[in-house]
């Protein structure tokens, strides 16, 4: 028995609807390419930057680093939350750690609890992480192709600058 296109549709999105997947009916294509990229290498940093600023406020004995961990947790804690939701309205899934690297330098930084070093060492780090950050999100500013996406780049820039300032050169500097 043979059915006809318009009944084998409706049978075919009944079948997607009870396991829990829907297509609409307009739905745009995900975004790919550099601006998924872009979203997901971001997102990864902002949990990186989150996971380290929350192990400085609580192992640092430094004012100005904890200070620098609370704008930064305060922070990235927000851009992230709008990362997220505009990937998801973008059909973008992303990844639900940080990259190894990220991962690595964390638990590098977990073993100096209590060392002398941990706070040069944390600043050198987000010194790093923000010149990183500032690269790709000016990358994405310049070549991005989904507007949205270069919007949220762009403004995402002066809060990373003044976080990549706070600690320029591996040097705890009082932003405000």
């Amino acid at each position: 028995m043979r059915m006809n296109r318009p009944r084998s549709t409706a049978v075919a999105t009944m079948v997607l609807a009870m396991v829990g997947l829907t297509v609409p009916a307009t739905a745009a294509a995900p975004v790919a390419g550099p601006d998924a990229t872009f979203l997901k290498m971001i997102h990864q940093g902002n949990l990186a930057e989150i996971a380290t600023a929350k192990d400085a406020q609580k192992h640092t004995t430094s004012t100005c680093v904890k200070q620098a961990a609370d704008m930064f947790v305060r922070d990235h804690t927000t851009f992230d939350a709008h990362v997220v939701a505009l990937a998801r309205s973008k059909g973008i899934t992303l990844p639900s750690t940080a990259t190894a690297t990220q991962q690595k330098q964390l638990t590098m930084l977990k073993s100096l609890h209590g060392k002398p070093d941990y706070k040069q060492v944390w600043l050198r780090g987000q010194d790093t992480s923000h010149r990183q950050a500032l690269a790709l999100i000016d990358k994405e500013v310049s070549s991005g192709k989904d507007s949205k996406i270069r919007a949220t780049a762009r403004a995402a820039r002066p809060t990373v600058a003044k976080h990549l300032q706070a600690v320029n050169g591996g040097t705890c500097h009082a932003v405000k």
